[in-house]
């Protein structure tokens, strides 16, 4: 009997380390890390609006899901801006594309800069995935 009841206590006591165990790395939030900049010589205005964003970019006739996204001011700071972007990788679905944009636009919201290339992000398991820098381009 008493071998039962320490079987049971040792059973009991290791469930939350089997649980821990059990979470994947398709469970861990992940962090998109980068920087983007531009190549013109020019100074933003301190109201500039930074937005970068990681999409779904699976479907082609449609508008593309947004899956996080990080905004703020300029606030007189110029290029390179780093961003880090969480994601909880739950609900992505490994047969779709993913892929990271930014703009730059002024105060009244005119686009100044923005990405023309795609950058796309592979969830493969690692905690971390550095984009590194990413350039934009002047829009007229």
């Amino acid at each position: 009997m008493v071998r039962i009841v320490r079987a049971l206590a040792l059973s009991l006591a290791t469930l939350p380390l089997a649980a821990c165990a059990t979470l994947g790395p398709s469970e861990q939030p992940v962090t998109v890390t980068g920087q983007i900049t531009y190549r013109e010589r020019i100074a933003l205005p301190p109201t500039a609006q930074v937005e970068i964003t990681l999409a779904d970019v699976s479907l082609m006739d449609a508008p593309a899901k947004t899956i996080a996204q990080q905004r703020f001011t300029a606030d007189g700071r110029q290029v390179p801006f780093a961003f880090s972007l969480t994601v909880d990788q739950r609900p992505l679905d490994p047969r779709h594309s993913y892929a990271v944009s930014a703009r730059i636009s002024d105060a009244s919201g005119r686009l100044m800069f923005i990405t023309d290339t795609r950058n796309s992000v592979a969830f493969d398991g690692r905690r971390a995935i550095d984009m590194g820098m990413l350039v934009l381009v002047k829009t007229n």
